[in-house]
């Protein structure tokens, strides 16, 4: 991957994060994506201080001029696109059916999957351009075709991406573009931190973890290392696919 360059949404922590340092340690020059601009800079600092090439930009993937710009930044700053990574997402508030307000549903379809269509829609553009083709993967969640209570928003936004991303495959396959969805299961990260303590810590280790046929919880790093696999020339055969990586997880339910 050496003097490609990679986009990575959501990259200020968790899986978007670990997704970023390993693209630059394979050598590809990375513009890291979030809202989080404190956090982006640090990111930076270290990928440079590793010997990566890398650069940060604010962005709200709601936000179509937003997305646009992020793009823009960097086709200005890499000269090209050749693979996109769209980590971006929130869990939103718990809430029911019946009570969840309008708003929160809103809030996390925004981000979670009008904000993965806004990504794919200008990431896939400079890719048509360049004429080099490219690979994009998004994130969803064994939440992508698991439902769970008090969950509709957040289990609705990740079931849309299996659509949107199929579909997505089917019109950009030919213009040598491949799009794939990793489904995590449980992993280390801070939103799944935030559910260990929604949850309480007795439910998770001793009603949750041990559905997991490996018995702990998956890495970022580990995720991030699938995501180089779904860019990477290893796997030019497969586009439009859903690869769940959960431990064994949605075996067990």
């Amino acid at each position: 991957m050496k003097n490609k360059v990679a986009l990575i949404t959501g990259a200020s922590s968790g899986i978007g994060k670990s997704t970023a340092e390993a693209f630059a340690a394979k050598g590809a020059n990375v513009v890291v994506a979030a809202r989080r601009k404190e956090e982006l800079h640090s990111l930076v600092a270290s990928i440079e201080a590793n010997g990566g090439k890398a650069s940060a930009i604010q962005t709200d993937v709601s936000d179509s001029k937003n997305v646009e710009q992020m793009v823009a930044h960097t086709i200005k700053t890499f000269g090209r696109l050749d693979y996109a990574v769209n980590s971006a997402g929130i869990e939103g508030v718990p809430g029911s059916v019946i009570d969840l307000p309008e708003d929160d549903w809103d809030k996390v379809m925004d981000i979670n999957l009008k904000g993965t269509f806004l990504c794919m829609k200008y990431q896939a553009k400079a890719m048509v351009t360049s004429g080099n083709g490219g690979a994009i993967v998004n994130v969803g969640s064994i939440n992508s075709f698991l439902g769970f209570g008090y969950g509709s928003a957040y289990v609705t936004s990740k079931h849309g991406l299996i659509g949107l991303t199929s579909c997505a495959s089917a019109e950009l396959a030919p213009q040598g573009i491949r799009v794939n969805l990793l489904c995590p299961g449980i992993t280390d990260t801070p939103m799944h931190h935030r559910a260990r303590t929604f949850l309480g810590d007795d439910i998770y280790d001793k009603e949750i973890i041990p559905k997991i046929h490996l018995q702990r919880a998956g890495l970022p790093e580990e995720m991030a290392r699938t995501i180089l696999f779904l860019c990477s020339d290893e796997s030019s055969y497969i586009s439009g696919s859903t690869l769940t990586v959960d431990g064994g997880f949605t075996l067990t339910i």
